[in-house]
């Protein structure tokens, strides 16, 4: 039974996939029954009674009569699902309790319809075909619901982030880590740790899932034979998010608008609008199918376009005409602690302003792949393609003038700089530069004096 710090908690977190609140007990008492038989087809979640739109705990009567009722209406779902009011004094107000559990039986009905989970929100399913899909998603286990019995939280827990997430998601950090973690729904009801649990707050998360990383891959050209960085992120969840965004800064074009003048901070504007890249990344990071154990999370950079690739397609739930419009996770509790960040929308608005963004930065729309594999392609911009090729093409100029300077000195160890200048079309000091990088490399050095010595390539 929760504790009355417990409720407090949970109202200021607001609604989410696991929550939702009632200021009062709805005329139609089945309002309520609907709810909970969603939670019960999903991954669980609490009810509150007593608890209004703006997280505000109000309290609500609760006569004998009215407790009759609602649990009389619970008794109307089919299979029988273990799921009681309780009532709770909050601040000397009356709240009312529903724990809901993730049913073992579903899917589970009410008066003979299904009701399912979407967001913050509560569906009912009146279509074959969204039945067929719930049917398909049923079916399978989230992997970050499964435990993770092996994982030690004394020990193993990145508390800094914890810490973080706590003020992010504006949690009381007086409540004890059990409690917290219980009201998060970290725990499995055997009182294990989750998976999702061990993704979102472990220091080392892929000493459990190997594959749970960002790979980052910087390519010269459009295609990938040139790799000319690549650096694997790993780390809990966040970390990996914030660390990407950080690689990306360096890979695109960041300009600065000095907003008005004094003590304001220089404001960035990126080639690509960086809300697009947040809300890519911790999409991919929340609906990758962490079951896959051959692939992990990419973000690739060409001279052309970025392209942030993660295992699993759309989900099944979705059907192409609902994508951009319905959202549905394939993790649905890392999911919800990214929404508790302030990271993600949950009511499927993130691919529309996505779409908004880059029109407004006069870029084309993403494009989407979402068979076997989802990526997102969001395409640079013309002026960058051409600094890009015409950077490119320097440096090929520079490495055949370093090739032709080599193969003059195979020839004539005691070749001078006008030599040099002749056969690669540098001027004197562009000859000198490459002279010295292949010195400091170690290419190349000189033995003897100025006048008289002669170079030598170190094989």
């Amino acid at each position: 039974m929760l504790t009355p710090e417990s409720i407090r908690l949970l109202a200021a977190g607001g609604e989410d996939y696991n929550a939702e609140f009632k200021v009062s007990v709805p005329s139609k008492v089945r309002e309520l029954t609907e709810e909970v038989c969603a939670f019960a087809n999903a991954a669980g979640g609490i009810l509150l009674i007593g608890v209004d739109d703006h997280n505000q705990i109000r309290g609500v009567p609760l006569d004998n009569a009215k407790r009759s009722a609602i649990q009389n209406s619970l008794g109307d779902i089919s299979p029988p699902l273990r799921c009681e009011l309780s009532v709770v004094e909050v601040d000397g107000k009356t709240v009312g309790v529903i724990e809901v559990p993730s049913g073992p039986n579903k899917p589970y009905v009410l008066s003979g319809a299904i009701y399912v989970r979407q967001g913050p929100n509560t569906q009912k399913l009146t279509t074959a075909e969204q039945m067929r899909d719930f049917f398909q998603q049923a079916e399978r286990i989230y992997f970050d619901e499964t435990p993770c019995p092996d994982f030690d939280p004394a020990t193993e827990l990145n508390e800094a982030f914890l810490a973080e997430f706590l003020a992010e998601a504006r949690l009381s950090r007086t409540v004890p880590q059990e409690q917290l973690f219980q009201n998060l729904r970290l725990y499995t009801p055997e009182k294990k740790i989750k998976n999702g649990a061990v993704l979102f707050f472990g220091k080392d998360p892929q000493a459990y899932v190997e594959k749970a990383i960002v790979r980052c891959v910087a390519f010269q050209g459009t295609d990938k034979r040139y790799i000319i960085d690549d650096q694997p992120f790993g780390g809990c969840l966040h970390e990996q998010y914030l660390r990407a965004m950080q690689w990306l800064r360096g890979k695109v074009n960041v300009g600065y608008d000095i907003e008005g003048q004094g003590s304001k901070p220089r404001k960035e504007i990126w080639e690509i609008p960086e809300i697009v890249f947040k809300e890519a990344i911790i999409n991919s990071l929340s609906h990758r199918d962490y079951y896959e154990k051959g692939a992990v999370t990419t973000i690739e950079v060409f001279t052309d376009r970025v392209e942030i690739t993660n295992p699993g397609g759309l989900v099944s739930g979705i059907r192409a005409q609902d994508f951009g419009y319905k959202s549905l996770s394939r993790n649905p509790l890392i999911f919800g602690l990214f929404s508790r960040m302030h990271l993600v929308e949950q009511i499927g608005s993130g691919i529309m302003r996505m779409n908004d963004l880059m029109s407004e930065a006069n870029l084309p729309a993403p494009e989407f792949r979402t068979e076997g594999m989802f990526t997102v392609t969001l395409w640079r911009s013309a002026r960058t393609v051409v600094k890009t090729v015409e950077e490119t093409v320097e440096e090929t100029v520079e490495e055949t003038a370093r090739e032709r300077i080599i193969n003059l000195i195979r020839v004539n160890p005691k070749a001078r700089i006008q030599e040099m200048r002749k056969a690669t079309g540098l001027t004197r000091r562009g000859v000198e530069y490459q002279l010295s990088q292949m010195k400091e490399e170690g290419i190349l050095q000189r033995i003897g004096s100025t006048k008289a010595g002669y170079w030598q390539i170190n094989e």
